[in-house]
């Protein structure tokens, strides 16, 4: 029995993901991911410092939290019963920097649940994007200028919970009237933008590109990489113009479109 728990815990440690053994409400085991996590040596120091693992859930209404549990369940029977994307919590490391988990449950075992935690904090904004053909001009490549505008208030949540602001680009096209061509600049654009960047086509001759950085002077980095980049392209059928607004301090995302499209 021993070299059993022995094996199942090397194997627990092996693992990126934070895992934890709960039988009934008292955690058993914790790998060392979950540890760091919380800067803490082991499940019993976890224990002793910490009380129900349900608050550390940040009360936040994006996520899963302690108001979200149905009268008379557990915490396990009430996230379970949400839909698979909806099984997110979010909490905060031993630095109070806070971080977006799914959350994986298996209670195949009777008074046991073994709990998964994937953090997700970097790929959230993909989560709140996902493609799908109703989202995309079908013309161009990029999101539909209607489907940017559904999800300002997710991108706008998604900033704040990572702790960045919003940088705003304009690409402003002089002629598309060549569908081939503009498909051929959304590809290569897409090609080498961050995964969580947003390409929108905002009108037939203007597109937008949504990002999150850590401060002005970053997003004007990002400006400068465009320029490089888009410059190795060579588009003959049409030339364009960039220009960047990043978000001020508690300025609203359509503040900032209204104001980057002003400019």
């Amino acid at each position: 029995m021993s070299q059993t728990l022995d094996l199942a815990k090397k194997i627990a440690n092996m693992q990126s993901a934070l895992l934890l053994v709960f039988e009934g409400e008292a955690i058993t085991l914790t790998n060392n991911a979950f540890n760091k996590f919380f800067g803490v040596s082991s499940t019993q120091e976890y224990n002793n410092n910490f009380g129900d693992f349900i608050n550390n859930f940040v009360p936040h209404p994006s996520y899963f939290n302690a108001e979200k549990i149905n009268e008379g369940e557990t915490w396990f029977e009430s996230i379970q019963k949400l839909p698979e994307i909806d099984r997110v919590v979010s909490m905060l490391d031993q630095t109070f920097e806070g971080h977006a988990f799914s959350v994986c449950i298996d209670s195949s075992l009777e008074g046991h649940y073994i709990v998964t935690l994937t953090d997700i904090t970097h790929s959230l904004i993909k989560r709140i994007m996902i493609e799908n053909n109703a989202n995309i001009d079908k013309r161009s490549g990029a999101y539909t200028k209607q489907y940017f505008l559904q999800i300002t208030n997710s991108f706008e949540e998604a900033a704040i919970f990572n702790k960045k602001i919003i940088g705003l680009t304009l690409i402003e096209i002089e002629d598309s009237s060549d569908t081939d061509n503009i498909q051929e600049f959304v590809r290569y654009f897409k090609g080498f933008i961050r995964q969580d960047d947003m390409l929108v086509k905002y009108s037939d001759t203007k597109f937008l590109l949504a990002f999150l950085v850590d401060d002005e002077q970053k997003a004007e980095q990002v400006t400068k990489k465009l320029n490089t980049m888009l410059k190795k392209h060579a588009v003959d059928c049409f030339s364009f113009t960039l220009s960047t607004q990043s978000q001020k301090e508690n300025e609203k995302f359509s503040t900032l479109i209204n104001r980057l499209l002003q400019s």
